[in-house]
């Protein structure tokens, strides 16, 4: 028998086919409230180190596509984790070799949970973008088919662990107020900087199930750039040619470490507990570095970072990205949980699912003040002395960027600039 396909959104939302009950307002929660996480710390490093390989993973296979690029892995892998909540057998062991998950169901599930609350626990009185206070939230949410039956076991780990109720709609008879809804939802979590994360005709009267993650983050720099300092200056792209953007510069005392054809900065943000990585390739090399850029060779980078005097000079951006990652993760390994074969009998007890895709949206914006930034997934489915000399870094040329947590080490998100324009 022909399995229902189960669509995937990600971007902090995730959809599939086949599932329960509520709309946007109405929701069924599970009777269990969401657990205070006890992972081990073992286990978080686990997590993130995994994440971090995911995330640069995915960049090579993203990377090829044209111009900028932004996305938070993140999302991605927490709105597949849920997804994966619900994977058996073969299914299950190419999903997390896809996603590099490297812990059991149980202490997977536990560690994105205490990840997600050291997250929410950042930048308490801190200041935002724009005179904004300080904001990182990650939040979930599940969409169900009404009258459709899932195990009660699946929405117990999905509310202990991710804080998710299960909300009802009627895919069947009311798909595209139903894509509205969840739309909504989506641009509400994340300040309207997402919006129609699901496309049309991505939810059918196949769709049973949509899972959503969303993560926004506004936040202001420890050292704000003076605005009196930004002057227009060159970029040059990756064609030879040149565009004229507003560049900022400060002299400050921040990370910084150089290598074999690059040079990187760190830029903290207010409170210190989150940054902003800053990994410039020489000119010309953009391609083979970011060929050779894995989870190792980044944490080799990061490691590096040590307190030092630097002349910045930084263009300011904004753009958004989106993505269909149905190619991208069957590449990495997973095409079984898009295929017949696929296996999520831990959602409703049978093997008549399967993920239909998976979309991701991300948004940043990046000025003298700080830096804003959001994304969406869905699945339809320091310490050491200070060098005396002063190092200068100018970002006049393509370049790559990744927001991140200190103490943990996560990767929230991931980006390139090719032309800040």
């Amino acid at each position: 028998m022909k399995k229902i396909a189960i669509p995937i959104i990600l971007a902090a939302a995730m959809l599939f086919s086949g599932c329960a009950k509520p709309t946007y307002g109405e929701e069924l929660k599970s009777d269990k409230a969401r657990l205070i996480s006890n992972a081990s710390a073992s286990d978080t490093a686990a997590l993130v180190a995994g994440n971090t390989d995911f995330a640069m993973a995915l960049y090579q296979v993203l990377r090829e596509q044209d111009g900028n690029l932004f996305y938070s892995p993140y999302s991605i892998s927490e709105a597949l984790a849920m997804t994966w909540g619900g994977a058996r057998n073969e299914t299950e062991k190419r999903m997390a070799d896809a996603l590099s998950f490297s812990l059991s169901q149980a202490d997977l599930h536990a560690a994105f949970n205490y990840l997600d609350a050291a997250l929410a626990s950042r930048g308490q009185d801190a200041k935002g973008k724009d005179d904004q206070p300080l904001v990182l939230k990650v939040v979930n949410a599940i969409w169900g088919q009404k009258d459709f039956t899932f195990t009660a076991d699946y929405l117990d780990l999905l509310a202990q662990n991710y804080g998710a109720g299960l909300r009802i709609l009627d895919f069947i008879k009311s798909p595209e107020e139903s894509r509205r809804t969840i739309n909504e939802w989506v641009a509400k979590e994340t300040e309207q900087r997402i919006k129609d994360l699901i496309p049309q005709g991505s939810i059918n009267e196949l769709t049973q199930l949509v899972l959503t993650n969303a993560v926004y983050f506004n936040g202001g720099w420890l050292t704000p750039f003076d605005k009196a300092l930004t002057r227009d200056g060159s970029f040059f792209l990756l064609s030879g040619q040149k565009v004229n953007v507003p560049m900022m510069n400060q002299t400050e005392s921040m990370g910084y470490a150089s290598g074999p054809g690059y040079q990187a900065v760190e830029l903290k943000y207010d409170s210190g507990e989150l940054s902003m990585v800053i990994i410039l390739p020489e000119a010309g090399t953009l391609s083979s570095f970011e060929s050779g850029l894995d989870g190792q060779k980044l944490e080799k980078i990061i490691d590096g970072l040590k307190a030092n005097s630097v002349n910045l000079t930084m263009p300011k951006f904004e753009f958004d990205s989106s993505f269909g990652l149905k190619s991208a993760l069957s590449t990495l390994g997973m095409p079984i949980a898009f295929s017949d074969n696929a296996d999520f009998s831990g959602m409703d007890g049978k093997t008549d699912l399967q993920i239909q895709d998976v979309v991701h949206k991300a948004f940043i914006s990046v000025n003298e003040a700080g830096t804003e930034a959001a994304a969406a997934s869905g699945v339809v489915v320091g310490g050491t002395s200070m060098p005396v000399d002063q190092a200068t870094v100018t970002l006049d040329h393509p370049f790559l960027f990744l927001i991140r947590d200190i103490a943990t080490g996560a990767v929230i998100f991931t980006g390139r600039v090719t032309d800040p324009s």
